[in-house]
């Protein structure tokens, strides 16, 4: 009995990881000695690896249109809430939409100047040009078309299409007006909440076989490449490292000290903890609580304020995941040699910004709605089978930074209010 006690079972990320690796071995080892052999290419790698991994990825690609139209609707419902609170809301929302935008823009930069997706030709392994639905419908738009694009003529056909952008406009319409109806659309209200719990349950249930998805997706990925494919998966990890650094460490730290004249190291070294626990849980909601009561007793920050700012920044600012998904565009493309346009990277920051709107506060979910950004430009959905394995440590590493944005955010609307207390702030 005690026994059974002291065994620890693994947790997910855990063995996605694990997955990861031992794919990344079976695929080499078959890559070097067994790949001219007709019936493990053709049986092991061509059918049961392809089968089980596309299935997978067709699995998540059946999530991401109501996932993301759901849980849009109801982020937009919380910040059509925000009119009551009027200057505060205002300037909170401009902030998230403003901080996430550059959040990309850094993202998309870093990956451009270390091109992480060079050296690994996915076009060996899968010649591949699709969008959502599996159509090759990459075309150059340029950003005038694609800003005319984004408004839905037949919100029903842009849902049956999985047209993203469309969606998402009118997901943000349908919430605004929720909130603004209140108890005479309360029925729709609850339904739209209840229907964003089912699919926040069913993203959950099928990321429980997301091991067996991503061996599969990985030992087909090595078996054709070999361990070239660890270089660049590297150098992905090492851009999305420097990216949340560089959002966290400089864009955060000049805006405080810029909005508010604190100091920015004092900010840092009190704010540690909170960063602490955002690592270790990867969510953002679990470390709401902690997070108000550290700017209530070491930064000086109003209750009032933070009890509303806390919450929303949970729900619509998600810069660390909008750095990742700008990283991951790069990578994905310079892996199956697509060339992306200038108007290609104006689409990316857009979605991504108007994604983190629509994500849920909970460990690996970026990784559904990277779906979404990717079928904004054009990209293959499979390439995220590529980063999934090693995406539990950058999620934990983001997690910190969607926090660390949220603390900086609420410290300068409440400065900016009169309800912060500098001299609890300046206590050592």
């Amino acid at each position: 009995m005690s026994r059974n006690k002291g065994k620890k079972k693994l947790g997910l990320t855990t063995m996605i990881f694990i997955a990861l690796i031992c794919g990344a071995i079976v695929g080499a080892v078959i890559n070097n000695w067994f790949m001219d052999i007709a019936i493990i290419k053709n049986v092991m790698v061509e059918g049961i690896f392809y089968v089980i991994g596309q299935g997978f990825i067709s699995l998540m690609k059946m999530l991401v249109v109501p996932l993301v139209f759901f849980s849009i609707i109801c982020g937009a419902a919380a910040i059509g809430d925000t009119k009551t609170l009027g200057n505060v809301g205002i300037r909170t929302i401009c902030f998230y939409l403003a901080t996430t935008m550059i959040a990309v823009a850094v993202a998309l930069g870093i990956a451009k100047l270390i091109n992480p997706g060079i050296g690994l030709d996915m076009s060996a392994v899968e010649n591949v040009k699709t969008t959502l639905n599996g159509a090759s419908t990459k075309t150059d738009m340029t950003l005038t078309e694609t800003i005319l694009n984004i408004i839905p003529t037949n919100p029903v056909a842009s849902l049956a299409n999985g047209e993203m952008l469309q969606i998402i406009v009118f997901a943000l319409l349908v919430g605004v007006i929720l909130a603004k109806l209140k108890e005479k659309a309360q029925l729709v209200t609850n339904f739209c909440t209840q229907c964003n719990d089912i699919m926040m349950e069913m993203t959950m249930m099928i990321m429980k076989i997301a091991p067996i998805g991503v061996f599969c997706l990985i030992a087909r990925t090595f078996s054709e490449l070999g361990f070239t494919a660890m270089v660049p998966m590297f150098k992905y990890m090492i851009t999305v490292v420097c990216g949340l650094g560089i959002q966290c460490f400089v864009v955060y730290m000049v805006f405080l000290k810029v909005f508010t004249g604190l100091n920015p190291f004092k900010f840092a070294k009190k704010f540690f903890p909170v960063q602490a626990f955002a690592f270790s849980t990867a969510t953002s909601n679990a470390t709401i609580p902690l997070n108000i009561d550290t700017l209530e007793e070491k930064m000086g920050v109003s209750r009032k304020i933070s009890s509303f700012t806390i919450p929303l920044g949970a729900t619509i600012n998600m810069d660390g995941t909008s750095i990742m998904q700008g990283v991951a565009v790069v990578f994905v493309a310079q892996a199956f040699g697509i060339h992306l346009t200038p108007a290609d990277y104006a689409t990316v920051i857009v979605t991504a910004t108007l994604a983190s709107v629509g994500t849920a506060g909970v460990p690996s979910v970026g990784l559904i709605t990277l779906a979404m950004v990717f079928d904004s430009v054009g990209l293959p959905v499979s390439g995220i089978g590529l980063i999934m394995g090693i995406d539990r440590i950058l999620d934990m590493l983001r997690t910190a930074v969607n926090i660390t944005g949220d603390a900086v955010c609420t410290t300068i609307v409440a400065k900016q209010n009169g309800a912060l207390d500098t001299t609890v702030f300046n206590k050592e």
